[in-house]
């Protein structure tokens, strides 16, 4: 079996990008979810003071990661900001009932730059139903790990160019799966192909 970091090689960026240093992130508007649901006084204030206690927390790891400036870890952000809205998740569990909780989850995950990867369950899907090993698991981890990376990598050419985005993403997944390819059994990859078959490309509202 190829080593990973072979596999791996092949989704790494030869370009040095240059530091977007006036990236104006665009964040939850929580203003517009407050007009689709009704709240009460009481509720109104503690939302508004976790929302903006979570987007503080937010914007200092985007200072702190931009200061870094072109050696900014843009994988590493993500992984906090997705804490941060776990975290933001189980306060706000504690002012809204259960339908408003729903609602309030759907809206954060409409609304949230998430990360360019397969998600921790879909990854648990391929293990299972593929009925992967541990070393072709650790190939497709490590696969989606450097695909995360060298997207992100990117982002300072494709940035505000959803169309570009989309070029830079498909490359970079057709990469992934063809290092995942390279060490699956056919059986096991079909089975991959089949899991992973609506995951594409999705650009900001």
């Amino acid at each position: 079996m190829k080593s990973i970091k072979s596999l791996v090689f092949a989704l790494s960026i030869g370009a040095v990008f240059a530091s977007c240093s006036g990236d104006k992130k665009k964040g939850i508007d929580y203003n517009q979810f407050k007009t689709e649901i009704q709240l009460t006084p009481d509720q109104t204030k503690s939302f508004d003071e976790i929302t903006k206690k979570y987007q503080d927390l937010q914007e200092q790891n985007f200072q702190a990661a931009k200061a870094q400036g072109g050696n900014m870890d843009r994988v590493a952000l993500g992984i906090k900001n997705e804490e941060l809205r776990a975290q933001q998740s189980l306060e706000m569990a504690k002012v809204l009932d259960g339908p408003q909780m729903e609602k309030f989850n759907k809206f954060v995950d409409e609304n949230s730059r998430k990360r360019p990867r397969y998600d921790n369950a879909l990854l648990e899907r391929i293990k299972t139903e593929a009925q992967l090993s541990e070393d072709e698991f650790k190939v497709v981890n490590a696969a989606n790990d450097a695909f995360e990376k060298a997207f992100n990598d990117a982002h300072d050419v494709y940035h505000g160019n959803n169309d570009l985005a989309k070029e830079y993403w498909e490359k970079f997944d057709a990469q992934r799966k063809a290092a995942i390819k390279n060490t699956l059994t056919p059986e096991h990859y079909t089975k991959f192909e089949e899991i992973v078959k609506e995951v594409q490309f999705k650009g900001r509202k």
